[in-house]
């Protein structure tokens, strides 16, 4: 025993006395007689993509032996070189990237000395670049389909309104004509509505929306093209002071001393005979008269009729039209059961048919087709009265548009 406790304690003298002969700087050994040396890093790195391009800002590093920062991105195969002139922390350094692809980077930053010492590698995964594709994929702010416009009180005013946009939209630009005819731009950022003053009806409005992709980012995109605004209107009574008289064949005579011209004197209520249209009776119903609006009217909307204040009242009657009467007449008699293919045949259009359930004497409204067909010229085709097979009587007939 006392052997082997001999043994292990010059063992152990041996091990403490070579330990001790080592040198703190022994190390160099393996660096080839020299230290390593790290610059500072870079910190806070902030990204701001772009179109096809990226921003980076960065505080630069405190460290004074700092020359020169090197962004490297591709592996390492592309690299810009930008000189450390600060290193308060509190500065800000940055490059702007040009000229790179649609998609996804890496981006390595390091500090080098003059002695081309390196810092530690502050690296920036998936910076997205954006470009054709992320345009390709933009849409201009959709309309509010609900309520798309308002008119004011001035009924010249518009207010358009739109929903809020399902990205970062930065503005909408607004095209649109006023009422000298002169074209207006209205840039509009995120907001649901937008005034266009002194509004043109029956003009188109183009919009076209930008966005950002984030926040940061340092370009803005446009949405591909400019989208029309729905139609902007407001609807418009027809100018009753052009309306005239016209006889195509077959249509029915005004009698008993009255007049077609009282159905458009501008009257609100029932009249009372003589002021009144009242037919001849010469043929059973149906029949017809025809009148000229005296303009063409590209959206008629709305027509009201008003009958007698007392009896004779259409409660079943149809409105057709037609932009110009050359080559249209019909030439079968309004009761003919042939007459309807033949006034399609001849190009006139059914706009509507009116079926009242009352007495037929206060006024009424009916809406006509959706989208019709120009129309001038007027052709009313009586089916029905309340009390005669042969007698028709009117107090009115008014017409809307939409401008």
């Amino acid at each position: 025993m006392k052997y082997y406790t001999r043994t292990l304690l010059i063992v152990l003298l041996l091990c403490n006395a070579f330990s001790c002969s080592r040198k703190p700087t022994d190390f160099r050994a393996f660096l080839n007689g020299s230290e390593k040396t790290y610059p500072g890093a870079v910190s806070a790195v902030a990204i701001s993509p772009g179109n096809l391009r990226v921003k980076l800002t960065w505080h630069p590093s405190p460290d004074p032996s700092v020359a020169r920062y090197v962004v490297y991105w591709n592996n390492y195969a592309d690299s810009l070189v930008i000189p450390a002139s600060k290193h308060n922390p509190s500065d800000t350094v940055g490059c702007l990237i040009s000229n790179l692809q649609e998609y996804n980077y890496t981006f390595f930053i390091n500090s080098y000395d003059n002695a081309g010492n390196k810092s530690i590698t502050t690296e920036l995964d998936n910076v997205r670049i954006y470009g054709s594709i992320y345009q390709n994929y933009l849409h201009n702010r959709p309309a509010n389909q609900d309520t798309p416009f308002v008119i004011s009180s001035n009924n010249s005013d518009v207010t358009i309104n739109f929903r809020r946009p399902d990205s970062i939209n930065i503005t909408t630009v607004i095209k649109y004509t006023d009422n000298t005819g002169a074209q207006q731009t209205q840039i509009s950022p995120d907001s649901t509505a937008i005034l266009l003053p002194n509004f043109k009806f029956g003009t188109s409005v183009l919009y076209r929306s930008s966005y950002i992709p984030v926040r940061s980012a340092i370009d803005t995109f446009l949405a591909t093209g400019y989208d029309t605004f729905p139609s902007i209107f407001r609807i418009v009574q027809c100018d009753k002071s052009l309306f005239k008289e016209i006889h195509l064949p077959n249509d029915m005579n005004a009698g008993f001393g009255t007049s077609m011209s009282q159905l458009w004197d501008g009257a609100t209520q029932p009249k009372g005979y003589p002021d009144i249209f009242h037919s001849d009776g010469s043929a059973p119903f149906p029949q017809h008269f025809s009148f000229d609006m005296g303009t063409t009217y590209n959206n008629l909307i709305r027509v009201q009729e008003i009958g007698r204040n007392c009896c004779h009242n259409p409660i079943d009657f149809e409105i057709w039209g037609i932009a110009d009467t050359t080559g249209a007449e019909t030439l079968l008699p309004g009761n003919d059961p042939g007459w309807k293919n033949e006034a399609v045949t001849k190009g006139w259009t059914l706009l509507k048919e009116v079926v009242r359930t009352d007495d037929g004497v206060a006024p009424v409204n009916a809406d006509l087709i959706s989208n019709p067909p120009p129309v001038r010229y007027m052709m009313v085709r009586i089916l029905k009265t309340t009390d005669d097979p042969s007698y028709v009587n009117l107090s009115q007939l008014t017409f809307w548009f939409k401008q």
